[in-house]
């Protein structure tokens, strides 16, 4: 007979988990408004957001480090711990490209984003904040799944993290046409690499949000 996951714990490690991921999408809000403001040349409250991003990403530092520190010793587990440690790893780097991505722009915040491009920004922005809230979908689910064990949650999981593969994919072809669009249209090679590596960064988010479904779908596998 099979002993439900988080009847094992006094403190279920998912619990901690959903904390770090409601870290994640409080972040990238922060995220998707600092980039708006860096679009309105009107806008003087970008530094505001970066910081507010970065006393999010410390906060949940600070989670992820009691989530590694209080797993109990000993204690039987369907999945292995280190899963789990690999599973908060990616999601965690969820927030890493975040911050990167703002650092990068607070690097060099002039010329900023030409106007043919903003569209194509804005739009790759909401395909990876989509999957971060598929995400969120996903270990709100599974952590259902390991208190019942239940086949028809279990399909459940199964079928966000398809639907996170397919998001990501999304965001890939989103990402590669706004890389076509800059070297069309930008002549400058500081802009050009500014630019692309600013377009890579922000893609690598939903990178690492599918690579958490694929942890996800070890941690559920059978």
């Amino acid at each position: 007979m099979r002993i439900p996951f988080l009847s094992l714990f006094i403190t279920s490690p998912f619990d901690g988990l959903l904390e770090h991921a409601k870290k994640v999408k409080d972040c990238v809000w922060a995220f998707q408004r600092a980039i708006e403001c860096h679009f309105s040349k009107q806008c003087e409250a970008f530094e505001a957001f970066r910081q507010e991003v970065i006393v999010l990403e410390s906060e949940a530092d600070a989670i992820k480090r009691r989530i590694r520190g209080h797993l109990p010793k000993g204690t039987m587990m369907p999945v292995d711990k280190f899963q789990l440690f690999r599973y908060l790893k990616e999601q965690d780097s969820v927030l890493d490209r975040v911050e990167d991505a703002l650092d990068w722009i607070f690097y060099r915040p002039e010329p900023g984003i030409p106007e043919a491009l903003k569209t194509d920004f804005l739009l790759l922005i909401d395909s990876n904040i989509t999957a971060i809230e598929e995400m969120c979908k996903m270990l709100l689910e599974a952590k259902k799944y390991f208190e019942t064990f239940n086949k028809t949650q279990r399909n459940l999981v199964k079928e966000i993290i398809r639907n996170i593969r397919r998001m990501e994919h999304d965001a890939d072809k989103v990402e590669d046409g706004l890389k076509r669009k800059i070297f069309e249209i930008i002549s400058d090679p500081i802009s050009v690499f500014h630019l692309v590596q600013l377009t890579e960064i922000i893609g690598n988010i939903a990178d690492h949000v599918e690579d958490s479904g694929d942890m996800m779908r070890a941690m559920i596998a059978k």
